[in-house]
């Protein structure tokens, strides 16, 4: 990664995801993921997306090597967020031995629409990970991996190769790597707002005074 591309994520990686989402808001870009939970990991995620693809099948349907996990943990790494499609369903796509090597390789998060397990081995880790299930079910025989990179879908937002991928307590969005600028230049705007709304409020000003005379709400 470039040392552009690691300024841009400290500074991208500083804002909230609320602040991310209100941003997307004004651009009129849809970006938060739905019904995506953090499993594993402390703290703010923030890298550049790489993206993969899973289809799903019975018990035998695709052999073990199709599986591909070797793949996906070989694509994770420093700023990048895997994110891996796998449609939803509840099928184990992560577990405990590929987070760990996922660890080992100082990725900064993943994100399975999809399932993973060991749970339990997996915060050990402290890799950052969300998914849409905790299940037990295997993906061997079951999973088939797609070549990476294409675009998928992600608790309904689709995600390209390259877009921001932005998670905390609160939720995760997606920032096009196109409308970054602009939604940057938004974030921060907004961010500047809420700090003086903040500011007011513990110099002893109601918040609906502060709200409405630093313009984060109009007054009444």
């Amino acid at each position: 990664m470039s040392d552009a591309d690691t300024a841009l994520l400290a500074r991208c990686a500083a804002i909230a995801v609320s602040s991310w989402s209100d941003a997307l808001d004004e651009l009129g870009i849809a970006g938060v993921v739905s019904g995506i939970a953090q499993r594993s990991g402390q703290g703010r995620m923030c890298g550049f997306a790489v993206t993969a693809r899973q289809v799903a099948g019975e018990l035998g349907a695709f052999d073990k090597s199709d599986f591909g996990v070797g793949s996906l943990v070989a694509a994770t790494g420093p700023g990048n967020v895997l994110v891996i499609d796998v449609g939803g369903e509840p099928i184990s796509t992560l577990g405990g031995l590929a987070s760990l090597a996922c660890t080992m390789r100082s990725a900064t998060g993943v994100v399975i629409d999809g399932a993973c397990r060991d749970v339990d081995e997996i915060r050990e880790t402290g890799l950052w990970l969300a998914s849409r299930h905790v299940a037990p079910t295997t993906g061997k025989r079951r999973l088939r991996l797609q070549p990476l990179g294409g675009q998928v879908t992600i608790g309904g937002i689709d995600v390209a190769e390259g877009d921001l991928v932005v998670g905390d307590d609160t939720g995760i969005v997606i920032v096009p790597r196109a409308s970054l600028g602009a939604a940057l230049e938004a974030a921060d705007r907004i961010v500047a707002v809420d700090h003086e709304v903040e500011r007011r409020i513990r110099a002893g000003t109601s918040f609906a005074d502060a709200a409405a005379a630093s313009g984060y709400l109009p007054g009444r």
